[in-house]
């Protein structure tokens, strides 16, 4: 840890309590905003749902917040702390967070949000803080007593302009995938109901599609296969460099690897290799809940028996087949029913059954894969970078909390370049 002087949390903030959350209308009370824990995050308050209840005017004098207030949520993940920045006026809090108000001006309560980021996601130094009732929470006086370093002012204010730089980029990084993706999403809807060659289109039982397109159902263009599981306690089976996919792995577009691996002879007795270019789809689990985990293999591995094997028969590539079944994936989910253990299904004859539009020129096929692949791979740039700047400011955090790097070793000229050419 630094070599900084200590103090507590209650030495340096006015702990104040929110609200008991109530619905019931009395004379003189007002519909006010308030924040809950559900929208209080690591440096960062989140405003797309905040609840109203009625408080009296002395009420809303007293819990409204001020810019400058640090707000610590009591239960959930506790400690879970950012700032109040006045983004709107007139907003209160709820009984189950926590506003610290500091005392003295020598207080960057920036700082301390950061500070209790790290003490509770890394350093473990306040193990035990929360009291263990019917649901652990961090109450007032626990909080209060937490030790925390107080460094001077100025090495405050200047880890936490450091770590904000940080998060901001991490934010502008964040955006960006949204964008691509929601380029990607109108590109598709465009693709798939347009094509390529600007001809006319015409009304199909799946909606407007390219007059010379056709309909065509999975089966008719694809061999459909079950997958299956080695027996895990047969060692040899999983010590091979065969990619063994399950339904863990099905969050890119395009897999090049799986988590695990199994055996020829794993193979062979438990599970079955799809050719490069198939397409898996996961038809069994919880992951149907949310999405349609899909994607196209790169090259020849296993499935287990969560997943289907759709190989095309030639007609469209496995890029197409893949990008064409996302297109229509919220038709496919209104299929999936629950089993009677609780379990999403996708009944395979409803994946044989259902429809896509295919060109039938294969020069169309091609370009509207290149151009799906262009967006992927954008969005993948994108992915990548915000997974190294989140590396980054983990790194930073713990490294700048504990002493074991100062503000003035850093060179943040990189991120700023980054900022610039995001604007």
């Amino acid at each position: 840890m630094a070599d900084w002087p200590t103090t507590t949390i209650g030495d340096i903030f006015d702990i104040g309590s929110g609200k008991t959350m109530s619905s019931k209308v009395r004379t003189g009370a007002q519909p006010t905003p308030f924040l809950r824990t559900s929208n209080v995050f690591w440096d960062r308050i989140d405003l797309s749902k905040v609840d109203e209840m009625p408080m009296q005017p002395w009420e809303r004098e007293d819990k409204s917040l001020r810019p400058g207030d640090l707000l610590v949520c009591e239960g959930g993940e506790i400690g879970r702390a950012a700032v109040w920045e006045g983004q709107a006026e007139g907003v209160s809090f709820q009984n189950h967070v926590h506003r610290l108000r500091r005392k003295s001006d020598d207080v960057d309560p920036g700082f301390y949000a950061y500070f209790l980021q790290s003490a509770f996601t890394q350093l473990g130094i306040y193990e035990g803080a929360g009291n263990k009732t019917t649901i652990p929470n961090l109450s007032r006086s626990n909080l209060a007593a937490l030790d925390v370093p107080k460094p001077d002012f100025d090495e405050q204010r200047n880890i936490r302009l450091v770590l904000k730089r940080v998060r901001r980029t991490m934010d502008l990084a964040d955006n960006m995938v949204r964008v691509a993706d929601e380029l990607k999403r109108a590109a598709m809807h465009e693709l798939f109901a347009r094509g390529l060659r600007g001809e006319p289109q015409k009304d199909s039982e799946i909606g407007p599609i390219p007059e010379s397109w056709e309909i065509k159902t999975l089966l008719e263009i694809c061999t459909i296969s079950s997958g299956g599981t080695p027996r895990k306690s047969v060692a040899e089976y999983w010590n091979g460099d065969i990619p063994w996919v399950s339904g863990k792995d099905l969050k890119k577009p395009t897999l090049d690897d799986a988590i695990d691996h199994i055996s020829e002879d794993g193979a062979a007795v438990g599970s079955k290799i799809a050719p490069s270019d198939t397409v898996l789809i996961l038809v069994r689990g919880m992951g149907l809940a949310k999405d349609l985990p899909i994607s196209r293999i790169s090259r020849p591995m296993a499935f287990n028996q969560d997943l289907k094997a759709l190989i095309s028969k030639g007609e469209v590539t496995g890029a197409f087949l893949r990008s064409a079944i996302y297109n229509r994936k919220d038709a496919l989910l209104s299929r999936i029913v629950p089993s009677a253990h609780g379990t999403m299904t996708l009944n395979l004859d409803d994946l044989e059954s259902f429809k896509i539009g295919c060109p039938t020129d294969p020069d169309e096929i091609s370009g509207i894969t290149a151009t799906i692949d262009a967006i992927d791979a954008k969005i993948d740039l994108h992915k990548r970078k915000k997974a190294v700047l989140e590396e980054l400011f983990r790194s930073l955090l713990h490294r700048l909390m504990t002493g074991e790097i100062r503000v003035a070793d850093l060179n943040l000229t990189a991120l700023e370049a980054n900022q610039q050419v995001a604007a």
